[in-house]
């Protein structure tokens, strides 16, 4: 049920009505595109009301708001999100219906908003989801990509880069707001007049924002993704254009959308890396100068700031943030240069992601100053500051570099892991001197992912079991699910759970055959690893255990052998030549594969191209075992390892990031468990030649890298992975030799638990009933607590009635 009283008879005018007056279309000649926008429109109405009075009721109650920052905000398709958190689901398919429209083909047709890449831009829209549902006030910030992450296509099993489109049509959910604009300055020089630092700027384009509201669940309350749009000063340069110059005349426009044109753009080269920090500063600055127009309205007293601003940066990319307040603080506002940095340090919190330190951005310092001279000067204010009150030797800004992860560090209240074992490793690596200088600073958070659209939304069949079983309750009370523990022994219980997982195998298998022409077996386990492609997550291991299978397979055709469609999906970053390596693997790999008469019925490989939200909204419902394979000690949390669980997926992984607590929850009986521990891997780097000795005890390994550098796999060029496999006997810093073995054991494993049905939809069921703890409500509840201080402004969950 809704709390909105609209029928779908209103429902279906309301569409008709915005087909005709916003579409100019009659239904007879409406596209599908037609009425996709009219239907988006429509349920776009219906979440203005709650939108505003949300915003009235936070300036109402002078209410803390959570300003969180980050470079990508993965939200994906938007139709199914906003109608299920409004309750309009039903109304809205009985209305396509009752216009001859089928709702599913509806909300397919809409294009995923690629602004992000993945794990941490989907976390950060699972937060702004979150964050409404539990009625803080709260705004995310971020950049409106044109073109978003790149298209991924394959052209002989090689990932090709194409831009990406999602803005070639309308975007139904944004509201344009040209009134809200703000100048952003790079480059020039500071001079010291009269006393103070004066900026000089050499270049200036403006930020124009775009908001989206998001609406929580059952529509309580409604916060506000507002994105920026990089736009010239002076659109257009007529006298250029009276000449003759028509490139000169149109000259400022296009260097100004470059900023927000392409997300992530190639940083291999020096001009790259300056987009790359223009991009960083152009976000963070419109957002910082937003908040503070805000406050100021309010007649806020700036001194005040942190009792009614909380500034999350969601990882090192907005790190600027806290220069760029102590800036505005000190040049615009008259403050010292220790009140500036005080007040801002009381905003601003961190969440750090990894622990790889090639991750933790630097920037050559020559570069900085040249981009953002004022800033440098003020780096240098925050790391005298910093080496004065703590005696120090932690430098932010050290041979030549500005260490983005070290300013992000000091100029915040709090720093947040984000799972257990992360935040402690975290105390212990990368950060362990900031540490010692800041003790108690590091807190852990744990990730979290919304419910809403990773159960309720994504798999229905599952949806409506668990209603049926334990109540609707759950979607904004997850760990309710626990009450699905007593049906664990339910014959008839765990018969429906393995009907809902069958039917969501089907969907899948339906989708690739009509997609890429791939015919599945939905009764094969489907085995599944999809995440970016980069060396600690192992996809490469996967793979190199996938031909040893094979090979046993061939080597025994008559043993019982498990049948498995191994499927993988991820990009590559385009400057990471060997990620791109293993992808070319894994599709070389697949064509050899699965045209074995001997073995293509019990193992097939499938590798769709372009993976992205809405493709694992179809994958992880369907999926039978999660892989989460990383290097221990490597990946920070993780959120894919939740998403697989809490849809009824048991896991094969490392004890690495959310993995460890995923483990204790849901039992270890119910994960299959491998590999050295954090603490071992780093022991066995001290080993000399590790991977070479590894390889040697491994003659099921052995045989596999020689087939692979022989060029079994790639015939027309026998010598395409030598280098590939040569990294990995004399280096594999990711320990890929060292578990191979232990990950194959824990295959064969697998193999005889799924040949017990009952038993495997036990596990799985339990997965799904243990798995309540991560959803990010909880995480958000602990933010709201532990960092940001920032209460609910809508009553307490148990005063709120259920849905249907």
């Amino acid at each position: 049920m809704s709390n909105l009283s609209v029928s779908s008879q209103e429902f279906r005018a309301e569409i008709l009505r915005h087909l005709k007056h916003s579409l100019g279309k009659d239904e007879s000649h409406a596209s599908l595109y037609d009425w996709r926008m009219s239907l988006s429109l429509a349920l776009r109405d219906l979440v203005v009301d709650p939108w505003f009075e949300s915003t009235r009721k936070t300036y109402e109650a002078r209410g803390k708001r959570v300003y969180y920052l980050s470079m990508e905000f993965l939200i994906g398709r938007l139709i199914e999100d906003v109608a299920v958190n409004l309750g309009m689901e039903k109304v809205a398919e009985e209305a396509l219906a009752a216009l001859g429209q089928d709702y599913g083909t509806v909300v397919a047709n809409e294009p995923d908003a690629a602004l992000g890449n993945g794990g941490l831009g989907r976390l950060a829209a699972c937060f702004m989801d979150s964050l409404s549902t539990l009625g803080i006030p709260a705004y995310g910030y971020g950049i409106r990509y044109e073109h978003g992450l790149f298209e991924q296509h394959f052209e002989d099993g090689a990932q090709m880069e194409t831009a990406e489109t999602w803005l070639a049509q309308r975007h139904a959910w944004e509201f344009e707001r040209p009134e809200v604009s703000y100048p952003i300055d790079f480059g020039g020089h500071v001079a010291d007049e009269d006393g103070k630092s004066v900026w000089h700027p050499a270049e200036t384009v403006m930020a124009s924002a775009y908001d989206t509201p998001v609406v929580g669940w059952l529509a309580q309350w409604a916060n506000t993704l507002r994105l920026w749009a990089a736009k010239p000063t002076t659109a257009f340069d007529l006298e250029s254009f009276n000449r003759g110059d028509y490139m000169a005349a149109s000259a400022p426009e296009a260097l100004a959308r470059t900023i927000s044109r392409v997300l992530y753009p190639d940083d291999t080269t020096n001009i790259g890396k300056e987009l790359r920090l223009k991009q960083e500063y152009f976000f963070t600055s419109a957002s910082i100068q937003d908040l503070l127009r805000r406050f100021l309205s309010e007649d806020g007293d700036l001194r005040q700031l942190p009792e009614h601003v909380a500034i999350q940066l969601n990882d090192t990319h907005p790190a600027i943030a806290g220069p760029e307040l102590v800036r505005l603080l000190m040049d615009e506002h008259g403050f010292e240069v220790g009140q500036a940095i005080t007040t801002a340090r009381g905003c601003l919190a961190y969440t750090n992601h990894t622990l790889l330190p090639e991750a933790l951005e630097r920037w050559p310092e020559d570069l900085f100053i040249r981009v953002l001279p004022r800033h440098h000067r003020i780096i240098q204010l925050i790391e005298a500051a910093h080496l004065a009150a703590t005696g120090s030797d932690v430098r932010i800004i050290e041979h030549g570099e500005v260490k983005m992860g070290e300013l992000a560090f000091i100029m915040a209240h709090h720093v947040n892991g984000v799972s257990a074992l992360h935040s402690e490793l975290v105390k212990q690596t990368v950060f362990a001197d900031l540490h010692g200088d800041y003790p108690g600073r590091i807190i852990n958070q744990t990730n979290g992912i919304t419910p809403r659209r990773w159960l309720y939304t994504c798999n229905p069949p599952l949806r409506n079991l668990i209603n049926e079983t334990i109540g609707t309750g759950w979607p904004d009370d997850l760990q309710q699910l626990e009450g699905l523990n007593a049906h664990a022994n339910d014959a008839g219980f765990l018969d429906r759970f393995q009907s809902a997982k069958d039917a969501n195998k089907a969907r899948l298998s339906n989708w690739l055959k009509a997609r890429d022409g791939v015919d599945l077996d939905p009764a094969a386990m489907f085995d599944v690893q999809i995440k970016r492609i980069h060396e600690y997550k192992r996809q490469l291991m996967n793979l190199l255990e996938t031909v040893a299978l094979w090979n046993d397979m061939r080597d025994n055709p008559n043993a019982d052998w498990t049948p498995r469609v191994k499927i993988f999906g991820g990009k590559a970053a385009p400057g990471y030549v060997v990620a791109k390596e293993i992808i070319h693997l894994i599709n070389d790999a697949a064509k050899v594969i699965n045209a074995d008469p001997v073995t293509k019925d019990y193992l097939q490989i499938v590798y769709p191209e372009n993976y992205n939200v809405s493709m694992a909204e179809i994958l992880i419902p369907a999926t039978d075992l999660s892989e989460q394979i990383s290097t221990a000690g490597k990946e920070a949390s993780g959120t894919g390892n939740m998403k697989f669980a809490l849809n009824g997926a048991p896991t094969i992984g490392t004890l690495d990031g959310a993995n460890v607590e995923i483990r204790e929850c849901v039992g270890a009986e119910n994960f299959f468990l491998f590999g050295l521990t954090a603490a071992e891997v780093a022991a066995r780097r001290a080993v000399p030649e590790y991977a070479r000795r590894a390889v040697e005890a491994s003659p099921r390994l052995a045989r596999v890298l020689t087939q692979i550098e022989t060029g079994v796999f790639s015939p027309s060029d026998k010598g395409r992975y030598a280098g590939l496999v040569q990294g990995l006997v004399n280096h594999d810093y990711f320990l890929v030799t060292c578990d191979f073995d232990s990950y194959f054991e824990a295959q064969r494993t697998v193999d005889m638990a799924f040949a017990d049905k009952t038993a495997w939809t036990r596990m799985a069921a339990l997965n799904t009933a243990r798995v309540g703890w991560f959803s990010s409500d909880r995480t958000i509840s602990g933010y709201a607590r532990d960092i940001w201080k920032a209460p609910s402004l809508i009553a307490p969950r148990g005063s709120r009635q259920d849905v249907a």
